[in-house]
């Protein structure tokens, strides 16, 4: 009889390994699914951050063009202006070697 209580203990030892592995692979499972769903959301918020960064470069990019291209017509007109004053004053300084 001896034998027997040991075989059925043994059996239940056995038994409770089983079900505490089948346990922990159901709880890591859960574990792993709910890590996975997280990590499709950060997929998900990262994808859209990176599309909101590119369009606001986008903007930065067209603003600071624009910026320049007003600094650039500003300058040239500065010069045009200038140019047409040294020329008036050439202009006055000829008609009064002139006269």
């Amino acid at each position: 009889m001896a034998d027997f209580d040991l075989g059925d203990g043994l059996r239940k030892v056995l038994l409770a390994g089983i079900g505490a592995l089948a346990t922990g692979y159901e709880k890591s499972s859960a574990i792993v699914d709910d890590l996975v769903k997280k990590g499709e959301l950060t997929v998900e918020q990262g994808k859209s951050l990176n599309t909101e960064l590119k369009r606001k470069v986008g903007e930065a990019l067209v603003n600071d063009a624009a910026k320049d291209e007003a600094k650039k017509a500003e300058a040239d007109a500065q010069q045009a202006d200038s140019a047409a004053a040294s020329d008036d004053a050439a202009s006055d300084a000829s008609a009064e070697a002139a006269e």
